[in-house]
């Protein structure tokens, strides 16, 4: 969708290497933001990438689900990505599509029969996931048992409160049953690999060293020399109520582990971050249509059936925000918590925590949400005639920094 300007000569931001703005206050300022504007940094989204291929000691492949958008995907090529963690076809056709020598690892534990049969035939996939003996032989099925397909367990420990989204409770089996998987995959054909995700937004680097513990648990069990190791993504992002240490405290404590359980026999190291790479990269535009003052309720035209959707699921994960106004950040000494509702006819669409604004905020107005890469439009949806967002090209996005 291109956006309506303000002043003539600023255009629409197609393509990454198009910066038509230097951050999200010029296009505040110079847009008109009666739909949402995602604002997307080529440079930031790189700069991410690119901790992780450098820090990683391993190959990193980023999980498409967080954000599929065509922009990003060709970004992250550019700066070096060649693995993705895919969890359905069309997620396949999107990276195949721009990115036609990529190794898709699909690492959906459930899949059905058809989705298995195209991975393998349309997508050329040789990595597929289970956490269970139907799952296996329902690959095996489907595709045989050639030489160089890979089988990925899935195990998972016992849930903990460092994840902002407990994986455990849908995927991943005990580690008794995993060595039994091991087992029962190499005797299907399949290559055997261990793979686990410790939960999205997972603050506490630990999480994967007693993972990893646990994966040389199963692995002697088995009796199978473990030649790959997938640690799952769940890496942090910054939120205004969670954020973990810096990248380089997980990367340490993934490599220490490693070392410490498996020595000179380490299995070559996977992640697949998604979240931690993409939400830096966006921030969301969104502007006041109404101010009820004498209930301090605020109507946004964006909410949770947008951009917003996550801080429904847990309010951790509410973004930094700001207001702008004539693109320009509000420095108010009298601010009030206003209840926020989105633009659609649904009670529903409301945030779930009150946000702290300046007492004056009016019609027109920006709120800028920040770190919105992840899950901000991958979850959208059209509810209600609402949903449609345009996107521009910005150097710089705006993180939470109250000087950015």
């Amino acid at each position: 969708m291109v956006v309506a300007l303000k002043t003539a000569g600023i255009r629409h931001a197609a393509q990454p290497d198009e910066h038509a703005f230097c951050d999200s206050k010029q296009v505040a300022a110079k847009l008109d933001c009666d739909a949402p504007i995602l604002c997307f940094s080529p440079g930031a989204l790189t700069e991410r990438a690119q901790q992780f291929i450098n820090g990683f000691s391993g190959e990193v492949a980023y999980a498409v689900k967080a954000n599929p958008c065509p922009q990003v995907i060709e970004v992250l090529v550019q700066a070096g990505v060649r693995v993705f963690d895919v969890a359905s076809t069309r997620e396949m056709e999107t990276v195949g599509r721009l990115c036609p020598d990529a190794t898709l690892h699909y690492h959906n534990p459930v899949k059905s029969r058809s989705e298995i049969a195209t991975a393998w035939h349309g997508y050329g996939c040789r990595r597929f996931a289970a956490d269970c003996r139907d799952e296996i032989d329902k690959i095996a099925e489907t595709v045989g048992s050639a030489t160089g397909t890979e089988m990925a367990i899935r195990f998972r420990l016992p849930s903990h409160d460092a994840s902002a989204h407990d994986f455990s409770s849908k995927f991943g089996t005990d580690e008794e049953n995993a060595a039994d998987l091991m087992k029962y995959a190499a005797q299907c054909g399949f290559s055997p690999l261990l793979t686990f995700h410790p939960g999205s937004q997972c603050t506490d680097p630990a999480a994967w060293a007693r993972h990893i513990e646990a994966a040389g648990r199963i692995a002697r069990c088995a009796g199978i020399n473990l030649t790959r190791l997938n640690v799952g993504g769940g890496f942090p992002s910054s939120y205004s109520h969670s954020s973990g240490p810096a990248l380089a405290a997980y990367f340490r404590a993934i490599a220490d582990s490693v070392t410490s359980v498996f020595g000179d026999k380490s299995p070559i190291l996977e992640c697949e971050p998604g979240r931690s790479i993409a939400a830096p990269a966006f921030s969301l535009l969104t502007s006041v249509k109404l101010v009820r003052r004498h209930t301090a309720d605020l109507f946004l035209n964006d909410g949770i059936y947008g951009g917003l959707l996550e801080v429904t699921q847990v309010n951790d994960l509410l973004p930094f925000y700001r207001v702008l106004r004539d693109g320009q950040p509000v420095a108010a000494a009298d601010k009030h918590d206003f209840t926020v509702f989105g633009p659609t006819c649904d009670p529903l669409d409301v945030l779930p925590v009150p946000l702290h604004l300046p007492a004056d905020i009016r019609e027109f107005d920006i709120i800028e949400f920040a770190g919105v890469g992840a899950y901000g439009t991958a979850t959208a949806t059209s509810f209600n005639g609402y949903g449609s967002v345009s996107q521009v090209t910005v150097e710089r996005a705006y993180t939470g920094d109250p000087d950015g």
